[in-house]
């Protein structure tokens, strides 16, 4: 399974526009991905294409969260999606 690290870039956290972007990105990818706060178990983690588990997540400014997927393509889909988590898309 591959697995990466992001750190939330957005100013205010992964709400909103931020969450609607990367909801879209992952559930356009070939590979199912999940997500979860730093230091929570993987059987805890969220569907990574669920705006309402991006939203339920509460992650903010800063905060790290992990990103799981597995299969063929998965560890490219996860460099794509920490991209976009390490962008600040309120500063657009």
């Amino acid at each position: 399974m591959a697995e990466r690290t992001a750190t939330i870039a957005s100013r205010v956290g992964l709400h909103a526009r931020p969450a609607a972007i990367f909801a879209e990105a992952a559930g356009d990818l070939p590979v199912e991905v999940t997500i979860a706060a730093e230091g929570e178990a993987a059987d805890e983690a969220m569907d990574a294409s669920s705006i309402l588990s991006l939203m339920s997540l509460g992650a903010k400014h800063g905060d790290k969260v992990v990103l799981r997927a597995e299969g063929d393509g998965a560890d490219e889909a996860l460099d794509s999606l920490v991209k976009i988590l390490e962008t600040d898309h309120d500063a657009e």
